[in-house]
């Protein structure tokens, strides 16, 4: 959803994901350009060849893990913004302090805790869906009803092959 927010609002979306299945989604959705999630030092070299050098303005890191966050704070131009979306939850992360602040990052934490907030952000979302500005269709690659609510969840956790999101139906 974000790459396809990103695009729609005009900007240049990299798509960087170590599952095939997830770039072409991401294409879909608006990327322009698709990097494979290999190699550390392939990827930053990557990037700067697609930016001329300059790196991104904006970068999300949505995966959660150390080796993206650490990825991220590399693509990451001088001045730009490190906006981290995902679920950091499995321990302590350590981060190039020293590159942080020779770039100048301006580093956002996007999990909102206000309750209203959220709720706010969560109409806002439903009514972009409802008026055809975001289309979320494409990331249903799984549909459970209500009563697989196990398996969705399990599934949603294990991530079985080509799976990106569940929709569940109410029978």
């Amino acid at each position: 959803m974000l790459t396809q927010l990103a695009a729609h609002r005009g900007a240049r979306v990299i798509a960087i994901s170590r599952r095939p299945f997830s770039l072409e989604i991401a294409q879909r959705m608006g990327a322009t350009e698709l990097v494979e999630m290999d190699d550390h030092w392939r990827i930053i070299e990557c990037v700067r060849q697609l930016t001329d050098g300059r790196f991104c303005d904006r970068v999300i890191e949505a995966v959660g893990k150390q080796w993206p966050l650490d990825l991220a704070g590399e693509l990451t131009a001088e001045r730009g913004r490190l906006i981290i979306a995902g679920y950091h939850q499995d321990g302590p992360r350590q981060i190039n302090m020293q590159l942080w602040n020779w770039r100048g990052l301006d580093v956002i934490n996007a999990h909102e805790r206000d309750p209203a907030i959220y709720i706010s952000g969560m109409r806002k979302a439903a009514a972009a869906v409802a008026a055809g500005e975001l289309d979320p269709s494409t990331l249903y690659t799984h549909r459970y009803t209500l009563n697989d609510l196990d398996r969705a969840l399990n599934d949603t956790r294990d991530r079985p092959e080509s799976f990106l999101k569940a929709l569940i139906t109410y029978p």
